[in-house]
């Protein structure tokens, strides 16, 4: 084989290997959306509406929201760049502020929200009395002071990102200062490294509660309690250190260096795991488990009474 057909024989290679992570990104938009929007459903049945007494249901629903919206971002763009050669940043320079902004700041609350539940689960299991932070209406201000503590930090990007260049493209920078790699850099601060670590912390809090309490009988109700959500949260952080860590160690330092190829494939495992905590939930918890069941039967029956009805 010559070096000529060689090389055409790695790039076709390439280009199959990036059309089918485009639409693997596609598919993880219907699927991730579907069953966020389903997991938001479930969490607010009447078995879930006494959020008083589980706040913790306040994040999760907060959760499957910024879940949703992060599919429409970087990961929609693959799709898009491979299969129409087009992205939405370069759509106009509206469509490029406001995306550029919810690429950043979406997966940094969706982050840090799974850090509260963390931090909330261990004072819930090493506090006998509720503390400010297992309150409802407290839980409400932490979610909206993320939001407004995030929104500021990538402020500028809607503020500065985004401009035309000389020949009328549109370039997803700004013109006094260089958004990327930098902001890539923080990225991977406020989406991964601090998050995790506080996760770590968190969860090696609640284990140590877990497995050394005393052996009092209002504590043994508290652990059995406890005991499924301590293995969704430890679930849950070791499938954030593996599947978004590569995607954000990768953009920030070896973009220039590493095949697209890998970049997309990266990319595609970080927002995998954002369509994931339906299947977690349901595995892993077992009174969700028991709505679902219960929703979906109750669905099916409705469904064969109404088309079993006589017409008229």
């Amino acid at each position: 084989m010559t070096n000529s057909s060689n090389n055409t024989f790695i790039n076709l290679k390439n280009e199959t290997r990036a059309s089918f992570i485009a639409y693997y990104s596609l598919a993880l938009i219907i699927v991730g959306t579907l069953l966020n929007i389903f997991t938001f459903i479930i969490l607010c049945q009447p078995a879930f509406k006494n959020t008083a007494a589980k706040p913790t249901i306040h994040y999760m629903r907060s959760i499957a929201i910024f879940d949703i919206i992060m599919l429409y971002g970087w990961n929609l763009d693959h799709y898009l760049l491979e299969v129409h050669r087009n992205t939405l940043q370069l759509y106009s320079i509206p469509f490029c502020k406001i995306c550029s902004f919810l690429d950043y700041f979406t997966p940094q609350m969706s982050a840090w929200l799974r850090v509260f539940i963390c931090l909330d689960r261990y004072l819930s299991l090493s506090r006998l009395e509720r503390t400010w932070f297992s309150h409802s209406k407290n839980v409400l201000i932490i979610i909206a002071s993320n939001s407004i503590v995030f929104t500021i930090i990538n402020a500028h990007v809607l503020l500065f990102a985004c401009f035309y260049n000389t020949d009328g493209s549109i370039n997803a920078n700004a013109q006094w200062y260089e958004v990327y790699p930098l902001w890539d850099y923080v990225n991977l601060g406020l989406y991964n490294c601090i998050p995790f670590i506080l996760m770590v912390i968190f969860d090696s809090g609640v284990i140590y509660h877990f497995i050394r309490v005393d052996q009092v009988t209002t504590i043994q109700h508290r652990r059995i309690q406890h005991r499924s959500i301590t293995i969704t949260l430890v679930i849950t952080t070791l499938l954030f250190l593996t599947m978004t860590t590569p995607a954000t160690v990768y953009y920030g330092f070896f973009t220039s260096t590493t095949s697209y190829v890998i970049l997309y494939l990266f990319d595609s495992l970080l927002y995998t795991y954002h369509i994931l905590s339906f299947p977690l939930y349901f595995i892993t918890l077992a009174k969700f488990r028991r709505i679902v069941v219960r929703f979906v039967t109750t669905e099916k029956l409705c469904r064969t009474r109404v088309e079993n009805l006589p017409i008229l």
